[in-house]
C-alpha cells in the first residue's frame, strides 16, 4: 500500500507521533507536510494529499489538523475523496467496511497518541465490505460528478 500523509500546525505533533509507529511497523509513507510545527494552513496540505490519492499517486491517505474537522471539509472538495473524521476506532473500523473511506482524518488536539495508533492501524489493515455497500459508495460517487 502507497500512503500518503499530512498536517498542519495543530496537528503536527501527532502526525510525528503517527510517523514514529509506521517506521516501527515497516509501513513506507511520504509526508507531504507540515514539517516544522510553524502555523500554516490546512486547506492547501489537505489539497495536496487528497489530490495524491485521488489521482492514484497513493493508495491511502492521512491527514490530521488540530480537531480533523478542517482538514477532513477540504479534502472531501476533491473529486474521488471519501475523508473520514475518525477520532475512535468504531468510526475506523466502518469508515473503512462501510464507506471505503480512502483518507482518515483526525484530531491532534482531541486523541492521544495510544489512540490515534490503533486508529491509523485499523484504517490501514481494514478492507471495504462492498456488496450492499457498494452501492451506497456508487451513490456518493455519483453525487461528486
Amino acid at each position: 500500500m502507497k500512503l500518503v500523509i499530512g498536517s498542519d500546525h495543530g496537528g503536527f505533533d501527532l502526525k510525528e507521533n503517527i510517523k514514529e509507529y509506521l517506521n516501527e511497523k515497516g509501513i513506507e509513507f511520504t509526508d507531504y507536510g507540515t514539517l516544522t510545527p510553524d502555523r500554516c494552513d490546512y486547506p492547501v496540505i489537505a489539497k495536496k494529499v487528497a489530490e495524491a490519492v485521488a489521482d492514484g499517486t497513493f493508495d491511502r491517505g492521512i491527514l490530521v489538523c488540530g480537531t480533523g474537522l478542517g482538514v477532513s471539509i477540504a479534502a472531501n472538495k476533491v473529486h474521488g475523496i471519501r475523508a473520514a473524521l475518525c477520532n475512535d476506532t468504531y468510526c475506523a473500523t466502518y469508515s473503512r467496511l462501510h464507506n471505503n473511506a480512502n483518507i482518515l482524518t483526525m484530531g491532534g488536539r482531541v486523541i492521544g497518541p495510544g489512540v490515534a495508533r490503533d486508529i491509523v492501524d485499523i484504517f490501514l489493515t481494514t478492507e471495504f465490505q462492498g456488496g450492499r455497500h457498494a452501492n451506497r459508495v456508487a451513490m456518493i460517487t455519483e453525487m461528486d460528478k
